[in-house]
């Protein structure tokens, strides 16, 4: 494709066992208002018939299968770097885009030309009355949540900054995603959208959340919300996305409560039943702090956000926490 005909947008999907999930992603993709965009699909070598209803889409789709589990970040990394688009659109295939959900966020990108990264406003596929997700928020503590997840759709926050956009359905700069080295790929999966995002800020980079982007989504509709995967991956990684991005200053100050935050989470996943996967990330997540070192020398080196401006971004209320509360904030 040469650069004349290049479209502005790259959706970016990646595959693994979603089935019929699938099939009505790209079925929504197909009704976008807005089709100036090339759609490719990484699969990590499925078992289901889910490449089937990528053939049978009524949508152009560059299926690239790999044979082998790579994880979402390696997936999606693969993917952009054959991408064309001036903007990447990450989208899980448990996520259902309404028809204006694309036109939203490039129109969002109109408006704030400076933002690197726009987020989309997330509704409960099981339950449309009630939000999963406006915008991901940081509690200084080193606890990343969805903000508003939970919440009655009404209660929608306006468009506003947010600490980073959920990757369940989120649009970057390509230029932008490439030079900040994209996911981080020793996450596998899960809170490498919080790390990059993270990423993103200390390079000076800013996220904008778009409330009229509208997405239904399952919410870890494949892995399972609270399997042993998704505890696993999602505190091991946590660990490691606080200990990798967070200022020696920050992480001074924020430290005793990150073991205070460890130290609750336990209790409550013990009190759920599921403290095995998660003393694992625990172990797990410490353990592998020194394979993280280089990259945080590295990330705190290159870092262009003042401390001031980064503590401006981060959650500290433990009220909008416990609550799930959004974050959003004025340019």
């Amino acid at each position: 494709m040469t650069q004349a005909s290049a479209p502005r947008v790259t959706i970016i999907i990646v595959n693994y066992n979603a089935g019929g999930r699938l099939r009505r992603c790209l079925g929504c993709l197909a009704a976008q208002t807005f089709q100036d965009f090339e759609t490719i699909l990484v699969d990590n070598g499925s078992t289901d018939n889910s490449l089937e209803h990528v053939r049978a889409a009524a949508l152009p789709v560059t299926i690239d299968e790999v044979g082998t589990n790579l994880g979402f970040a390696a997936a999606n990394n693969r993917a952009a770097k054959t991408a064309t688009g001036e903007w990447l659109a990450f989208l899980n295939p448990d996520a259902y885009p309404e028809p204006g959900w694309l036109a939203a966020l490039l129109a969002a990108a109109g408006r704030h030309p400076g933002v690197d990264a726009f987020g989309s406003a997330q509704i409960d596929a099981a339950n449309p009355d009630r939000l999963d997700g406006a915008g991901d928020a940081y509690h200084f503590s080193g606890v990343p949540y969805r903000g508003h997840h939970g919440w009655p759709v009404a209660s929608l926050p306006p468009e506003g900054e947010c600490f980073a956009p959920c990757a369940a359905a989120a649009m970057y700069s390509r230029s932008t995603f490439a030079a900040l080295g994209g996911f981080e790929e020793s996450f596998f999966c899960y809170c490498e959208d919080v790390d990059l995002g993270f990423r993103l800020r200390l390079a000076g980079g800013r996220a904008m959340q778009i409330p009229d982007a509208l997405v239904l989504h399952e919410g870890s509709g494949v892995t399972g919300r609270r399997s042993d995967f998704t505890v696993y991956h999602g505190h091991r990684n946590r660990i490691w996305a606080y200990y990798r991005n967070m200022p020696l200053a920050l992480l001074i100050i924020s430290a005793p409560f990150q073991v205070f935050a460890n130290i609750y989470l336990l209790a409550r996943f013990a009190f759920l039943g599921e403290a095995k996967p998660y003393l694992r990330a625990m172990r797990d997540g410490f353990a592998g702090l020194p394979a993280q070192t280089a990259a945080r020398r590295e990330i705190q080196r290159t870092r262009k956000i003042s401390l001031g401006k980064l503590a401006k971004v981060l959650t500290w209320s433990p009220i909008k926490l416990l609550r799930k509360q959004a974050d959003i904030f004025g340019e």
